[in-house]
C-alpha cells in the first residue's frame, strides 16, 4: 500500500504555494515575549527529569540495601523494614513533588500557549482585512477560513505540549543514557543496541509524516473552500435541483480527505509497533545480560532493577518522540500556510507621510486615468471628468462598460496603472485609506447584513453613533417604517445575511447604514435595482434630503431613476462617449438615446 500520494489532488486544485523559510523558527519568535515563562517551564523539565530517574535508583538501592544485603547476625529485621519503609516514604515524597512540578508545567504551558494563539489568530485576521480587494477576488473564503481557524488550531498543539515534551524527552533520553554508562557501561552498551535502528526509522517516519500532513492539511483547505460555497449557494442548488451531483462531488473531496487520514494511519500504523518491537527486543537483551551477570557477582540485583526500568522508560520517551515529531509537522504544515497568508503583502498601502485635510468637500477629478484587473486588459482607458462637491453624476453604459470600475477606484479599493485621481485636488495615494472611505458612503446592490440586531448592522460597531442617529437616518431613508414594526424594533435580532428580511428591507437597512455614518461622498451602486415600486418609491422620497450637501454618484441600468442628475456620464468600452444632462443626451442622438428609447419600448 502507498504511504502517500501526489501532491496534487484529483480534483484539479492547485496547491498551496511552497512556504520558503522555516517556519519552526518563526513559530519559536511568538515566543520571545514570554522567555521567562519558558525559562521556568524548562527548569520544571529538569527538575521532573531528574526525579523521574532518580525513582529506579531509589528502589534499587534499597533491594541492594535492606533485601538482597548482608546484614550481621544479630541485626534485627526490624531494622530492615524501617529501611524500607523510609525508601518507600522517599518514593511518596517524588511522586508528590512529581505531581505538584508536572501541575505548575501543565498550567504554565497551557496558559502560555493559549494566549499566543489569541495573539496569532488576532494577527492574521487584523492581516487579512489589511489585504487589497485582488486578494478576495482571487482566493476562496474556505481557504481563508481555514487558515484561521483549524491551522492556527493546529499550531496550538505545538506551544501547550510539543516543544516543553521535544525537550524534556530529549533530556530524558541523554540522562538515561548517562546514568546507565555510570552504573555499568558493559549493560549501557547491550542496552543501546537498538538505538541506532531506532534512529533511522525515526527520520524515515519524519520526512513520511511531513508529506502526509501537508497533504491533509492541503485537501481539509479543498473541503471547507467547497462548503463554504456551496451552503452559501445552497438557495442556487435547490433552485436547479444539483443536490446529487453537488453531493457526488463532495463525497469526492471528502473521500480525498479520508484517503490522506488514513495514511496518517498507515505511517503511525507501521512505525509505532516497529519502535515497540525495538524496545522489547532491547529489553530482552538487558534481561539476559543482567541476569548472566547477577549470576556472575559481577552487578547486583538492584543495579539490574535499575537497567529493567531504564530500558522501559529509555524507549518510552523515543516513542513519544515519534508521535511528537508527527505533531510537529503536522503543526508546521499548518505553520507555513499560516505565514504563507501572513506574508501575502497588500497591494495597496498607506503613505508614510499622508496628507491629512481638515474637511473632504467631496470634489472628485479622475485625470487620464487607465486601469486593469489583469495586467494590460484595460477596463478604463484615458478617463478624465471632474465632480464639484455636491454635484449629482450618474454613470451609464452596458454591462462591463467600467462603471463599477470607477466607484472602486474612488475608494482605492484598487490602484490605477496610469493617471490620477484627486479629492479635493489631493492625490488619493497621497491619503490613507480609512480618510478616503471614512468620506464615503456607499450603497451596493447586493447588501450584506451581519448577525445581530438591527442597531449593530447599521452603527457596525462604531459606538460613536448613537441610538438617536440611528433612530433619526432610518426615519429619513424611511426603514423606521418597516423597522418599528417589529416585534423588537431597533434590538431585534437578525439572522446570517438577514435572510428573514425582504431584498428591499435590506437595502433600507443599507441606507440607513450609510446616512449614520454621515459620509461627504455619496455613491449608489444599482441602489434600487432590487425593490419593488412601493419601496423605490419610500427610496425616492429619502433621495432628495440624502443627497443635499453631498457629492452623489450613482449607477443604474434603469435609466428612469437619473434623469435629475446635474450631469450624466455615459461609458463604452471602457471610455467615455458622452457627457451631459438627460435632455442634452436625449438630443444629442448617440448611445444614451438608443439605450433609453430601447428602456422605454421593453416597459411599454
Amino acid at each position: 500500500m502507498r504511504l502517500f500520494s501526489s501532491s496534487s489532488g484529483r480534483s484539479g486544485e492547485p496547491s498551496d504555494v511552497h512556504y520558503e523559510g522555516n517556519a519552526l523558527l518563526r513559530m519559536l519568535a511568538y515566543m520571545k515575549p514570554y522567555k521567562s515563562t519558558a525559562a521556568l517551564c524548562l527548569v520544571l523539565v529538569l527538575m521532573i527529569t531528574g526525579l523521574e530517574l532518580y525513582k529506579p535508583i531509589l528502589i534499587g538501592g534499597a533491594i541492594d540495601r535492606y533485601i538482597t544485603g548482608g546484614y550481621a547476625a544479630g541485626e534485627m529485621v526490624r531494622q530492615r523494614f524501617a529501611g524500607i519503609l523510609m525508601a518507600a516514604a522517599k518514593y511518596l515524597a517524588v511522586l508528590a513533588l512529581l505531581f505538584v512540578f508536572s501541575r505548575i508545567q501543565y498550567l504554565l504551558l497551557q496558559t502560555t500557549g493559549q494566549k499566543i494563539i489569541y495573539e496569532m489568530r488576532n494577527e492574521l485576521f487584523e492581516h487579512v482585512e489589511s489585504l487589497s480587494m485582488r486578494f478576495f477576488d482571487l482566493t476562496p473564503v474556505g481557504k481563508v477560513v481555514t487558515r484561521v481557524t483549524n491551522d492556527v488550531e493546529a499550531v496550538n498543539e505545538l506551544y501547550a505540549n510539543i516543544l516543553v515534551k521535544l525537550f524534556q524527552n530529549t533530556v530524558k533520553i541523554m540522562g538515561l543514557a548517562l546514568v546507565m554508562v555510570l552504573l555499568d557501561w558493559r549493560m549501557a552498551l547491550f542496552s543501546f543496541i537498538m538505538v541506532p535502528i531506532v534512529t533511522i526509522l525515526t527520520i524515515v517516519f519524519r520526512n513520511l509524516a511531513h508529506r502526509v500532513f501537508q497533504m491533509t492539511r492541503t485537501r481539509i483547505t479543498a473541503l471547507n473552500t467547497f462548503l463554504s460555497e456551496n451552503i452559501s449557494g445552497m438557495k442556487i442548488i435547490q433552485i436547479f435541483s444539483r443536490e446529487t451531483e453537488k453531493h457526488r462531488e463532495f463525497c469526492r473531496k471528502s473521500d480525498e480527505l479520508y484517503q490522506m487520514n488514513h495514511q496518517e494511519i498507515m505511517v503511525n500504523a507501521v512505525f509505532r509497533p516497529v519502535i515497540y518491537l525495538a524496545s522489547v527486543i532491547a529489553l530482552i537483551i538487558v534481561i539476559a545480560s543482567g541476569s548472566y551477570g547477577v549470576f556472575k557477582g559481577t552487578i547486583t540485583l538492584g543495579t539490574m532493577y535499575i537497567f529493567i526500568q531504564y530500558i522501559q522508560t529509555f524507549f518510552e520517551p523515543i516513542q513519544e518522540l515519534t508521535d511528537q515529531l508527527a505533531t510537529l509537522q503536522s503543526a508546521t504544515a499548518s505553520a507555513e500556510k499560516i505565514f504563507t497568508l501572513l506574508d501575502e503583502k497588500p497591494l495597496i498601502r498607506d503613505p508614510e507621510n499622508p496628507v491629512t485635510p481638515s474637511e473632504i468637500k467631496g470634489r472628485i477629478e479622475f485625470r487620464h486615468v487607465w486601469f486593469a484587473y489583469n495586467e494590460n486588459d484595460y477596463v478604463l482607458k484615458d478617463v478624465s471628468f471632474v465632480i464639484e462637491p455636491g454635484q449629482k453624476v450618474a454613470f451609464v453604459g452596458a454591462t462591463g462598460a467600467g462603471k463599477s470600475s470607477i466607484l472602486n477606484l474612488i475608494g482605492r479599493y484598487y490602484d490605477i496603472q496610469k493617471g490620477e485621481i484627486l479629492i479635493d485636488g489631493i492625490n488619493i495615494r497621497d491619503m490613507t485609506r480609512d480618510q478616503i472611505r471614512g468620506a464615503i458612503g456607499q450603497v451596493q446592490q447586493d447588501v450584506f447584513i451581519f448577525t445581530g440586531d438591527i442597531k449593530s448592522n447599521i452603527r457596525l460597531r462604531n459606538e460613536e453613533i448613537s441610538n438617536k442617529t440611528i433612530r433619526e437616518a432610518s426615519r429619513q431613508v424611511n426603514a423606521s417604517r418597516f423597522i418599528e414594526r417589529l416585534p423588537g424594533a431597533y434590538d431585534e435580532p437578525v439572522s446570517e445575511r438577514g435572510s428573514t428580511f425582504s431584498a428591499g428591507q435590506r437595502q433600507l437597512l443599507s441606507f440607513a447604514r450609510t446616512l449614520a455614518f454621515n459620509p461627504a461622498i455619496l455613491i449608489l451602486d444599482e441602489a434600487t435595482a432590487n425593490i419593488d415600486t412601493e419601496t423605490e418609491q419610500w427610496i425616492q422620497d429619502a433621495l432628495e434630503k440624502l443627497m443635499a450637501g453631498r457629492t452623489t454618484i450613482m449607477v443604474a441600468h434603469r435609466l428612469s431613476t437619473i434623469q435629475h442628475a446635474d450631469n450624466i456620464i455615459v461609458m463604452h468600452h471602457g471610455r467615455i462617449r458622452e457627457t451631459g444632462t438627460h435632455q442634452e443626451l436625449l438630443e444629442q442622438g448617440g448611445i444614451y438615446k438608443k439605450l433609453y428609447e430601447l428602456q422605454k419600448n421593453e416597459q411599454g
